[in-house]
């Protein structure tokens, strides 16, 4: 059975043209359409906090995955996109691009580590299946 770690709680004012707030105020910012959509642009989208946390919990991820296997992968970073998707059905949807840099492994090593970073995942785990998801490592 799954034991609940933690639960992060926001309020959204205003949807994409709102402000979004974290119950503890660490999380406090202005929330606009992007130009691209015809919005202003003057704050944050929810496609760009979708981006940092995916990219956030899948750098984390690779580092322990690195861990757990008794490797040092460096100084990890993951620099992610998060595109908004029109589908035919009029509906929306998303679609991820990761780019990894884990400069202390190469070859199987890194491999075995991507695949339990995918494994682990709370972001890959929540989306497979229903998010096109592109990883590339450089």
């Amino acid at each position: 059975m799954p034991k609940n770690l933690y639960t992060a709680k926001i309020h959204v004012d205003g949807g994409r043209d709102g402000r979004a707030t974290a119950d503890d105020a660490k999380l406090d910012v202005a929330l606009a359409m992007p130009t691209a959509l015809g919005g202003s642009g003057n704050g944050t989208n929810p496609e760009q906090l979708f981006a940092a946390g995916f990219a956030g919990c899948f750098a984390s991820s690779l580092k322990f995955a690195a861990q757990a296997q008794k490797r040092d992968a460096g100084a990890v970073t993951v620099d992610g996109e998060a595109t908004l998707v029109a589908n035919d059905d009029g509906s929306f949807g998303l679609a991820i691009r990761l780019v990894a840099r884990i400069p202390g492994l190469a070859g199987a090593e890194r491999d075995a580590v991507v695949a339990e970073a995918k494994r682990i995942c709370a972001y890959t785990n929540a989306t497979r299946a229903n998010v096109p998801f592109e990883l590339t490592l450089a």
